[in-house]
């Protein structure tokens, strides 16, 4: 097979294509530092011998294609070694690679990352609300896989959109464990006879939070081991390019049909504001504006601590023991909690009418109208 030529402008880059062929091969053609994410869903090398069967002795659709078979254990690393190697290459500096495995295989991927270089930032379990059982009984039910988020230095600067994150998760911080049900239903793509297109075809939520979490719009997704497409489907819908990489044509065939019939998303949905690239608003401009007065008291939303405000906009305080505190919202706050830190802005409340209600939401009244011309 002749060598694919070399990609030397980023413009060039094969934006929403699929390309059939060895992902090595192919990523050798693409440029350094050239995607912003990569997700990876290998071969597992599942090592199952003989059949699967239900209690009713039905056969279990079980993963037995010839890409998940290897010779050996070296040989899976060898070939994990060469792929990764060359995503490393093509990952920006402050790019994301994403990697899921099952316990068959995700402990060596692990190892070889680090022996790589890239910094592992997370592992994510994805708990499987609807798993299959394990009809033998002879082990736990295989009920979570894992997801590794990972970067190619311990310095790098990764998008990640917490606050995105945060409100998809009902404004709760967003934890790594993921509970999510297994593609199934309408979801699962099925050839003219009603067989599985791809036997590990992973559900959009999944990857919906990846992508999500860890790029923004016009993005560039590498997808290496493409399969049935649902890397691009859902960057497709989220406002992102991908690029797939996949040996297998039949494959390819079904997953362009489906990204042709992806929604897309109006660009005005696809944004969540950072909080961090919000303008500062310092506290004494809520006095200024006489949104709040000095000698006003705050409170904790519990008024186990309170706080009196003075006229150049510090707080002023009693420790449990008597101490007078004074220091900024944030220092106070902390003092009287005997914490490391505090953020004084969602710590302490202030009296409206017989309603507590936090500081922020004062500073927020003041974003808005320096926004409005």
């Amino acid at each position: 097979m002749p060598k694919t030529p070399r990609i030397t402008s980023k413009d060039a880059l094969p934006l929403d294509q699929i390309i059939v062929g060895d992902n090595v091969q192919v990523m050798s053609g693409l440029p350094d530092n050239s995607v912003d994410l990569v997700f990876a869903d290998p071969p597992y090398f599942m090592q199952l011998g003989g059949d699967l069967r239900r209690p009713d002795n039905s056969e279990v659709d079980a993963v037995n294609d010839e890409w998940d078979k290897f010779s050996d254990f070296a040989a899976y690393d060898r070939f994990t070694h060469n792929w990764m190697k060359e995503v490393r290459r093509v990952l920006k500096p402050d790019g994301s690679l994403w990697v899921i495995g099952s316990y068959h295989n995700i402990f060596r991927v692990g190892y070889i990352l680090q022996d790589l270089g890239f910094w592992i930032r997370n592992d994510v379990i994805w708990r499987k609300s609807n798993p299959m059982p394990n009809f033998k009984g002879t082990r736990f039910a295989n009920a979570h896989e894992t997801l590794i988020w990972c970067t190619k230095s311990q310095d790098a600067k990764p998008c990640f959109n917490y606050e995105a994150m945060k409100e998809l998760n009902e404004e709760k911080q967003m934890r790594s464990d993921w509970t999510l049900p297994i593609c199934s239903g309408g979801e699962r793509l099925r050839d003219a006879r009603g067989n599985k297109v791809h036997s590990t075809q992973k559900p959009e939520s999944l990857l919906y939070r990846v992508v999500l979490s860890t790029t923004k719009p016009g993005d560039v997704i590498l997808d290496p081991f493409f399969g049935s497409g649902t890397t691009g489907a859902v960057a497709k819908m989220l406002g992102r390019h991908y690029i797939g990489i996949e040996r297998e044509e039949e494959y390819a065939k079904h997953a362009r049909a489906r990204i042709a019939a992806a929604p897309t998303s109006p660009p005005e949905s696809l944004i969540t504001p950072s909080k961090r690239e919000e303008p500062r608003i310092p506290f004494g401009r809520v006095l200024e504006e006489k949104l709040i007065m000095p000698g006003d008291l705050l409170f904790d939303i519990k008024q186990r601590h309170q706080a009196s405000i003075l006229s150049d906009a510090s707080l002023r305080a009693r420790s449990a023991t008597g101490e007078d505190l004074r220091g900024s919202i944030h220092k106070v706050g902390a003092m009287v909690q005997s914490a490391p830190a505090c953020n004084g802005w969602t710590f302490w409340h202030y009296k409206d009418g017989k309603a507590l209600r936090p500081i922020d939401i004062l500073r927020q009244q003041l974003r808005k109208a320096e926004a409005t011309p």
